[in-house]
């Protein structure tokens, strides 16, 4: 069965029934740890730190520390800071590019009958203030240590911009978020009252860990049987880089939802944090005929009564076209969703998932997620953990809901897939014309929606935009191609990932635990500010999303509000990758997966956070 991650609450998996739908509904000042430490400039090449040689195209070596990092300021936001890069350990040459699951035809026609061929707010950056003082660097560690970046100074700067808050944002958060001004002469509202601390803040001047320590910690743990005979592990310091701890870190596992970490980094890394979905109408090759050309925006609405608050809406679109048309009234709307190619499931789904409320029919155009009803969907998402009924026809029905919008009456008659005519230079409303157009939200706040929701569609629509900004096919395949491209591009081991989806629902897909780890540095570490934006939406342990209401036992209460990580779950597979604050304030990173599990999904949930909570509860030294 295709359970992933905690979307199947009759069995408790990853969760409860009652905790909130995902970590972005905080609505509390999230401190930025280190926000005003200067930092040196990123590479040139464009790649970032991790720390690991690596010789294969793209893949260049890193490990330049960072001016004075600092953590350690509690907050009460969804996310949580991570830390510099990965640890120098030797791989095999990467090619740059995924090793894509089974192979799909990006020209084979849309596999349906009748086929022609709450979001997350985070609160402003604080006040500039003096740089703290760095600490001073361990004593060099052996084999697979790192020189990188002492802090994660950036690592929730553009976190806290994931949504924005009515007050002004300085600096490039409020450029990706498209305030009006971004050039400091906005008034700011009203101070907002300290939140209480919800999260632990980590102290790079902490002692470092050791690998001993770590291992009598973990061993015993990892040998659970409730985690099956595959259990790969990697666990590494994040201000310095060093790997503390690695049982099969190397081997690609099965990640399940884990995986839409990797399409995070992906996306924002291709798109950038600023970049907008469009949804066009344009005039079509008669009079009254309105193409509505879709452009992958999966959170587009309908009207105000749309599932993704804040969302693009139709209704907005039909007013510009009805302006644009002046006298003409509109007499069919021909629906091009050609932007995304290929089968619109992917092969390596369980058969459950089409069906089961967590997937849908992948379309460039569709409305709320191809939600059937989004208004009861939205008031049900927390008792559902965000299943709902899909459309299984998402093109088409966003079709008909602007037919309805533009004042057509008669039926399915008047809305057909078709192609838009070529624009070429075309004005007013000869054959081509734009007639309007309406904006998704910003690619920094999607990305934090997939990953605190684990929204499996939005994040199978930014597989495809990764794939579109790569010149690839915008499918299934062409979105794994593209992903591991630019993870190469980045200077991650892009041959510890093979992708068949973006989502995490396919059994086929393979990552490494180091490679998750790697990434999770690579995107904390301030030298691509742009990639911060998925720590936005970790939940964290014993306060929200999935991990609600974990870390709520004796035996594992040391990680309730250290614990920062998303979850991935699918029937025999468990997986959980993020950030700890052990007990003495040092920042770790870590990355389980398992795909054999044993036990009952309680066992196998409690298991894992029996490792997580001692990486929390000790200082391992």
């Amino acid at each position: 069965m295709g359970r992933e991650d905690s979307h199947y609450r009759p069995e408790r998996v990853d969760g409860s029934a009652s905790g909130g739908s995902g970590s972005g509904g905080a609505t509390g000042r999230v401190s930025v740890p280190g926000a005003n430490v200067p930092h040196r400039p990123a590479p040139a090449t464009g790649s970032a730190p991790v720390g690991r040689p690596h010789d294969g195209p793209g893949q260049a070596r890193f490990g330049q520390p960072q001016d004075g990092a600092r953590f350690g300021q509690p907050h009460d936001g969804p996310g949580g800071a991570t830390g510099s890069a990965r640890v120098g350990r030797a791989h095999d040459p990467a090619t740059g590019s995924a090793r894509v699951g089974p192979a799909h035809d990006p020209a084979a026609p849309v596999s349906w009958p009748g086929a022609p061929g709450p979001i997350p707010v985070s609160p402003p950056v604080p006040p500039a203030g003096a740089a703290p003082v760095p600490p001073s660097p361990p004593p060099a560690a052996p084999r697979r240590r790192s020189r990188l970046v002492a802090a994660l100074a950036c690592v929730l700067v553009l976190v806290l911009a994931v949504a924005g808050l009515a007050v002004f944002r300085p600096g490039p958060v409020a450029g990706w978020l498209g305030d009006d001004d971004a050039s400091g002469t906005a008034v700011a509202a009203p101070p907002e009252p300290t939140p209480p601390a919800v999260l632990a803040g980590p102290d790079g001047n902490a002692p470092l860990p050791t690998e001993a320590g770590i291992r009598a910690a973990l061993d015993p743990l990892v040998r659970a049987a409730a985690l099956g005979d595959r259990v790969h592990l990697s666990v590494a310091d994040v201000s310095t880089g060093q790997a503390l701890y690695g049982s099969g870190q190397d081997t690609p596992t099965v990640p399940a939802s884990v995986t839409k970490l990797a399409t995070g980094v992906a996306v924002l890394a291709a798109r950038g944090p600023a970049y907008r979905i469009p949804t066009r109408a344009v005039a079509g090759a008669n009079p009254g005929e309105v193409v509505l050309v879709g452009g992958g925006d999966p959170t587009l609405a309908v009207d105000k009564d749309g599932f993704y608050p804040g969302a693009a809406r139709l209704d907005d679109l039909a007013a510009q076209v009805r302006n644009a048309l002046g006298g003409t009234a509109p007499t069919k709307v021909i629906v091009d969703s050609s932007l995304f190619t290929g089968p619109v499931f992917e092969p390596g789904w369980d058969s459950d998932i089409p069906t089961g409320g967590f997937g849908a029919a992948i379309t460039a155009l569709m409305t709320d997620g191809a939600r059937k009803n989004p208004a009861e969907a939205r008031r049900t998402a927390e008792q559902t953990n965000h299943a709902a009924e899909r459309v299984p026809q998402p093109d088409l029905t966003a079709g008909r809901q602007f037919a309805k919008l533009l004042g057509l009456t008669g039926g399915a008659a008047q809305v057909t897939r078709g192609t838009a005519p070529a624009a070429s230079g075309a004005t007013g409303t000869a054959p081509g014309a734009e007639l309007g157009t309406v904006e998704s939200l910003p690619m920094i706040r999607l990305v934090d929606i997939m990953i605190s929701d684990s929204d499996n569609v939005i994040a199978e629509a930014m597989a495809r935009q990764v794939a579109l900004a790569k010149g690839k096919p915008g499918s299934f395949a062409g979105g794994a191609a593209a992903t591991g491209q630019v993870l190469g591009e980045l200077g991650l081991p892009a041959g510890e990932i093979s992708l068949a989806d973006g989502s995490g629902l396919s059994r086929t897909n393979r990552i490494s635990p180091s490679l998750l780890t790697d990434l999770i540095t690579l995107a904390g570490n301030g030298s691509h500010p742009e990639l911060a934006a998925i720590f936005g939406g970790l939940p964290v342990g014993g306060w929200s999303g999935t991990l609600d209401e974990r870390y709520r036992a004796a035996a594992t209460s040391a990680g309730a509000g250290v614990v920062r990580a998303k979850t991935g779950t699918l029937s025999g597979v468990n997986a959980i990758a993020g950030t700890v604050t052990t007990a003495d304030g040092r920042l770790l990173t870590f990355a389980v997966l398992t795909d054999r599990t044993q036990g009952s999904l309680d066992e196998t949930r409690a298991a894992l956070d029996r490792i997580t909570s001692a990486l929390a509860g000790c200082g391992c030294r």
